[in-house]
């Protein structure tokens, strides 16, 4: 995993430096503490999906390349099978598969989500990104914080929201929550 964390690290140092933005720039726009951001930049500390969303956005690159570090070629469309989307752990608490990673110009990002029971304090992982998020829950139970609102969701339910706001999930009960995601 730690390695996984230097190789994508190492591609948005590679980008921001060839696209001449300095580390206090793509700070303030992520509206992060500069210090913070150079833990990304150098690998030393794991990056939110949200922040790695941002910075694709900033850097005005394709989630993927920062993923993978290959450009995605398709542009009709896309397959992508059960369980061979490229994942990404983002935090420990959650797994995240990328579900269309190889389709040039995307105008959402998608992905399915396992959060582990027990695995997040929502008080403490409260995240923000632009844009909108769709989750749809497709086994067990999630719990979503946002904006002073606590939502329960079930199997089959599903929640649209304005994803500037600060928000997190958790799984409820002793089982994970498993939902996808997508981020416009």
């Amino acid at each position: 995993m730690q390695e996984k964390i230097k190789e994508i690290s190492s591609r948005i140092h590679e980008l921001r430096e060839l696209s001449d933005i300095t580390e206090e720039e793509i700070a303030k726009y992520l509206n992060i503490p500069v210090e913070i951001y150079q833990q990304y930049d150098t690998g030393e500390a794991d990056i939110p999906a949200s922040i790695l969303f941002e910075i694709a956005q900033f850097l005005k690159v394709d989630m993927t390349l920062l993923l993978t570090g290959e450009e995605p070629r398709m542009h009709i469309f896309t397959v992508t099978r059960k369980g061979k989307g490229p994942t990404v752990e983002r935090r420990q608490a959650y797994k995240y598969q990328n579900l269309g990673p190889n389709f040039i110009h995307k105008k959402a990002e998608t992905f399915i989500v396992l959060v582990e029971p027990g695995s997040t304090d929502p008080e403490h992982s409260m995240s923000s990104h632009p844009g909108q998020e769709f989750d749809f829950v497709l086994e067990g139970t999630l719990k979503i914080k946002i904006h002073d609102n606590e939502i329960i969701l079930e199997e089959g339910d599903s929640i649209y929201f304005d994803s500037g706001y600060d928000h997190a999930m958790e799984a409820v009960g002793d089982k994970p929550a498993k939902f996808l995601a997508m981020i416009v």
